[in-house]
């Protein structure tokens, strides 16, 4: 009989990052080829690219150029290949001529709140649709409302945490516990508290890393 091992899974991600969804598919997919065998709690984590963008964000080609110095072509390029990739997981991007990046504070306070509510990944996930699939902005509080919403939790409660600053100073002391742990880019996954495991990688190599994770922690050889 397989002996199944818990897990602890700390997603460092942010919304508009297309490989923090695609890289999550991945995931999902090495836990479905790994089951039976583990017992997994996943957690999710704010990470903000873009913290100093304003409520109306940025056209995502100007963003992309001023931040990798990419060309349009380049940019394109890039942007079709993270859409094949997004396909090719089973999560379709959409990007368009006048798709724009945001900032995503108020997201990762109402999925603090969605943490507590045991509804975290599944707000995530709305509002991950909501950004690259729906072209929304995840900073909208009306978008906010409804992603809550569909999945369950209150949109009242949600419009009375967005008002104000509740779980402000907690998400600013989750950014600055992971930074202060030396993590600067996303998607990350920390397992267990100590492995940590960068990018959106394929599902393979999570299905190897975990395992071998699990057979430390078994004492299996």
């Amino acid at each position: 009989m397989t002996q199944t091992t818990k897990m602890q899974i700390d997603i460092v991600s942010d919304i508009v990052c297309p490989w923090c969804i695609i890289g999550y598919k991945h995931l999902e997919q090495a836990l479905h080829n790994l089951q039976g065998q583990l017992d997994v709690k996943l957690r999710w984590h704010p990470f903000e690219l873009n913290p100093d963008m304003g409520p109306e964000g940025q056209e995502l080609g100007e963003h992309i150029h001023e931040k990798y110095a990419l060309t349009p072509d380049q940019s394109a390029e890039n942007r079709d290949r993270i859409q094949m990739m997004g396909e090719n997981a089973g999560f379709d991007i959409h990007f368009s001529s006048d798709s724009r990046i945001y900032n995503t504070f108020d997201c990762h306070r109402m999925l603090y709140w969605a943490g507590k509510k045991g509804k975290q990944t599944d707000l995530k996930l709305a509002l991950f649709r909501s950004y690259f699939q729906e072209g929304e902005n995840p900073g909208d509080h009306g978008v906010l409302k409804r992603c809550c919403e569909e999945v369950g939790l209150s949109p009242e409660e949600a419009d009375e945490i967005l008002a104000g600053d509740t779980y402000a100073s907690e998400v600013r002391a989750e950014e600055e516990e992971f930074k202060s742990a030396g993590i600067t880019s996303v998607p990350t996954y920390v397992v267990n508290g100590k492995y940590a495991i960068s990018g959106g990688h394929p599902p393979e190599v999570f299905e190897q890393a975990l395992s071998e994770i699990a057979r430390g922690v078994t004492g299996e050889e």
